[in-house]
């Protein structure tokens, strides 16, 4: 892979003017005032090329040290910041991106604020969005239902290659061409995205007292809230060479991306996981999410995180006598900056335990030592994090609201965690308590897609809802998919 370099080039100048300036007679004066232009003119362009590119010009919400390279997970962004189109075009193209993601306050407000607001087409807008949010309707909260993938497979010939990772990757997986057809299947049946913080969140009181507070979606008729997660998004160091992405970057547009290792030795970068693909899609189906929402991205940290190995156990002398080039503090830099780069996009982070433990079974000491591994591991590098998706589908109740008495969950809350997800088949588990949110999840993967055909003999019928199975299965997968095991 190419190594971009941030540095302005050298600007050399040759000025063998002798001759030419005798040959001139009277007139000897002139070449120099003309090199001195061309100078100036050349430094005043140097001088402007290098404004642009300084980290402090760019009016970005990605963290500012941005100029590596792409080797180390980070991409130059001189063209992530393109400044607003101010004109009437631009504004009223504005306002209908935000009124496409159901935002008609934020369109309404773009445009009676602008110096058009007196455009006959503004107002017509602003007529339009308001007559519109006449007719919104509010979303249950308690009937939201919740999807979620791990890291998606990118290329089945080698995920599905008959080694002893393709039980494994034909059971919890799903691929490409399965998503794709998921994300189309669900905007066509009217569903749209919304963060978990979107179906109800902590408020604080007069008093000081915080409880959870019912959330107002407000969507058109007939359109269906829905909550996606992705878990394990940190490109493993067994899924390599498997077909999968092997880390996560930001792109030259300011937007996360993946790094995938090809066959050659080289590094291709593209949207090769759930989350540029998901941007990709949102791109061009704007009213597929509510407001700028986007999933909810789970990490665990005894590997690292989006394919950094951030852990401390990789900062070891015998680590790093065995791999020259690693700088464990770059490592972490970068995973940090890539974890800004998703929250700035609309991402949500969320914890999946530090080492993809059981939680609701483990003994105390180790559900302890699993926490504030997770904390001092991982949080330090994603900052606060309030959402715990269960790994193995556990929990630390049963269908019951939490006893928020209980040693666990006070364990977890005084962690700072308010959102709590299981793994639920059901088309929607969702619990609201006073100081929580719980919602179950339903995992869209080779084993759960598998059991719903036909021709598996279970008839089972947990996905119809969202999409037909048949049309989406990936026929390229193994079959039969093994049942389930942890």
């Amino acid at each position: 892979m190419m190594r971009r370099n941030s540095s302005l080039g050298n600007v050399g100048f040759s000025a063998r003017g002798g001759r030419s300036r005798r040959r001139h007679g009277g007139s000897s004066k002139l070449p120099y005032l003309i090199l001195i232009g061309i100078l100036i003119v050349l430094l005043g362009i140097a001088a402007f090329l290098w404004v642009r590119r300084s980290p402090a010009a760019h009016v970005s919400s990605v963290p500012a040290a941005t100029e590596t390279d792409s080797e180390n997970g980070v991409i130059s962004l001189d063209n992530a910041s393109a400044p607003a189109d101010d004109s009437l075009e631009g504004v009223i193209a504005q306002a209908k991106l935000l009124a496409d993601g159901y935002d008609y306050d934020g369109a309404i407000n773009l445009l009676s604020s602008s110096t058009y607001a007196s455009d006959e087409s503004v107002t017509a807008a602003i007529d339009e969005y308001n007559a519109t949010k006449e007719t919104l309707v509010r979303a249950d909260p308690r009937k939201v239902t919740h999807v979620f993938f791990h890291t998606l497979i990118m290329d089945t010939s080698k995920a599905f290659d008959g080694d002893s990772r393709e039980k494994g990757y034909n059971q919890v997986m799903t691929t490409k061409d399965e998503f794709m057809k998921i994300l189309q299947s669900m905007y066509e049946r009217g569903f749209v995205l919304v963060r978990l913080h979107d179906v109800a969140y902590e408020v604080t009181a007069e008093d000081g007292s915080k409880h959870f507070q019912e959330g107002d979606i407000m969507l058109p008729e007939g359109k269906k809230p829905f909550v996606m997660s992705q878990d394990d998004v940190c490109y493993y160091e067994y899924m390599d060479g498997d077909g999968f992405a092997s880390r996560m970057i930001i792109g030259e547009d300011g937007k996360p991306t993946n790094e995938m290792k090809m066959d050659d030795g080289s590094v291709s970068v593209g949207s090769y996981d759930l989350v540029p693909l998901l941007d990709d899609f949102i791109k061009e189906h704007p009213d597929f999410s509510y407001r700028g929402a986007k999933a909810c991205i789970a990490f665990t940290g005894y590997n690292g995180i989006l394919g950094y190995r951030t852990d401390s156990a990789y900062n070891t002398d015998e680590y790093k006598a065995e791999h020259p080039d690693f700088n464990f503090e770059e490592e972490r830099a970068n995973a940090a900056k890539a974890v800004q780069c998703l929250r700035d996009d609309g991402f949500e982070i969320a914890s999946h335990s530090w080492g993809h433990r059981n939680m609701g079974t483990i003994p105390m000491d180790k559900f302890r030592e699993d926490t504030d591994k997770w904390a001092n591991e991982v949080e330090t590098l994603t900052g606060p994090c309030d959402i715990i998706l269960f790994p193995f589908g556990s929990d630390i109740g049963d269908w019951h609201p939490y006893d928020t008495s209980s040693e666990r969950f006070q364990y977890l809350y005084n962690k700072g965690f308010r959102y709590f997800c299981n793994v639920d088949s059901s088309q929607y588990f969702v619990q609201i308590g006073d100081d929580y949110m719980r919602q179950g999840r339903r995992n869209l993967d080779g084993y759960r897609m598998y059991y719903d055909l036909p021709e598996s003999g279970v008839g089972g019928d947990h996905l119809s809802d969202l999409f037909d199975v048949n049309e989406v299965f990936d026929r390229s997968r193994p079959t039969p998919v093994p049942k389930m095991t942890e």
